[in-house]
């Protein structure tokens, strides 16, 4: 990344913390998403976490493991601008994406209007009753991050909600040590606020750490599947 891009995607990053902190001393946690889409008027340059492709990590895992549709149901958390919607779809999955944010809906469906892909606004907590584990592949990067961290147990419970029996779940996010108290948005995450997951019937798989030398700082990667037999109320 050159200085100036540094400095811009800095300066946006910035302004997403002046807004979140602005929202929620108003008491709406969640509005701020909305308003930095508005207000970025359709400068990607102004949404610091929006690249016009898919998220590096995720595509480097995908491509390592040969990650295959064969006609799939994939469901995408928080889409954004649709970047990780549309690398799904070219690879032949049935892609439903949802955001909170309706401006970013709307401007993902006019970048992707040559695809499939039903792009939704709808909220992470109250999601369509026909998504509770309906999908094989449930893709989740950067979502339970940004969010208060009060609420990340209920986020990785609405997440897990999503995946149907012998479908799988793959998370994309920042890392830290189970004793790191995180100082600033976006929260990291930590192994065990990762292992609620398991808590919600799904089996972790492959733990990934990588260091991101761009941003000097750790990045998780972590596949999780629902057995087969754990069906809905079977694990009660």
């Amino acid at each position: 990344m050159t200085p100036e891009k540094q400095r811009a995607h800095d300066e946006a990053r910035a302004r997403a913390r002046e807004l979140a902190a602005e929202f929620d001393a108003k008491g709406d946690t969640l509005g701020w998403f909305d308003a930095l889409y508005r207000e970025s008027q359709g400068d990607i340059d102004l949404v610091p976490w929006a690249d016009l492709e898919p998220n590096r990590f995720f595509k480097g895992w995908a491509d390592k493991n040969q990650l295959s549709a064969r006609g799939r149901d994939a469901l995408v958390v928080g889409c954004g601008l649709g970047d990780d919607a549309r690398f799904l779809h070219d690879l032949g999955f049935n892609v439903t994406a949802f955001d909170i944010s309706a401006a970013a809906i709307d401007w993902a469906k006019k970048l992707h209007e040559d695809t499939s892909i039903e792009f939704v606004a709808a909220d992470l907590f109250d999601p369509p009753e026909a998504w509770l584990q309906a999908f094989d592949f449930v893709l989740e990067i950067y979502t339970i991050q940004p969010l208060p961290l009060e609420m990340r147990s209920r986020v990785i419970d609405s997440i897990a909600s999503f995946v149907k029996p012998s479908g799988e779940l793959l998370v994309v996010c920042r890392g830290r040590e189970d004793d790191e108290r995180p100082d600033q948005l976006p929260w990291p995450l930590s192994r065990r606020e990762l292992s609620r997951f398991g808590e919600n019937g799904l089996e972790q798989g492959e733990f990934e750490e990588i260091w991101d030398e761009e941003d000097e700082q750790k990045r998780f990667i972590i596949r999780y599947r629902r057995p087969a037999a754990n069906a809905a109320g079977s694990d009660s």
